[in-house]
């Protein structure tokens, strides 16, 4: 059976991203699915000096580890400033200093979502920029929109919407 991580970036116990991962990897079959809490992998500030003096710290190990281990990524990233959160950012500092190409070309459906009407792009159009540098193999992206609006009682509400979803949860599930 194939085993995928997915995880949301953010560290927010109330997380909107987290909660379109769950939503998410629930229609992902025949597939075990291992969903980190950014809350388990607490990590120092990344610095050159203190990597140099002190090495990886366990829990940037960890989550390497779990990306090597699995078959698969999604992943939905919180925006902050039109950017990454400083959680994600400072995580993915750390395990690409353990490994350069970091998502180890596994198969990745890449997602964001916020309260307002962009649903996160700036910050996907930063990833998927970005993470093909690092291995990324992004076989889907997905935005959802205004949140509050278009997600009741775990999933989402907007036809449309979780239509586009499906169509990206089955390219990811053939990649895998």
């Amino acid at each position: 059976m194939k085993n995928i991580i997915a995880f949301a970036g953010s560290n927010s116990t109330t997380s909107i991203n987290k909660k379109l991962v769950e939503y998410t990897s629930s229609l992902v079959k025949e597939t075990e699915i291992n969903i980190l809490d950014l809350n388990d992998f607490e990590l120092p500030i990344y610095g050159v000096d203190l990597e140099q003096r002190e090495g990886f710290p366990e829990n940037a190990k960890r989550f390497a580890e779990a990306i090597k281990n699995s078959d698969g990524i999604i992943l939905s990233l919180a925006e902050h400033n039109g950017a990454y959160s400083a959680v994600f950012k400072n995580l993915f500092d750390w395990i690409s200093r353990i490994e350069q190409k970091t998502f180890l070309n596994k198969p990745m459906l890449l997602m964001a979502t916020s309260p307002g009407a962009r649903g996160g792009v700036t910050v996907l159009e930063i990833a998927k920029g970005r993470f093909p540098y690092h291995d990324a193999q992004i076989v889907g992206t997905f935005s959802l929109p205004s949140f509050y609006d278009n997600f009741s009682e775990g999933k989402i509400t907007d036809e449309a919407s979780n239509a586009q979803l499906l169509e990206q949860v089955k390219k990811f599930e053939a990649t895998l």
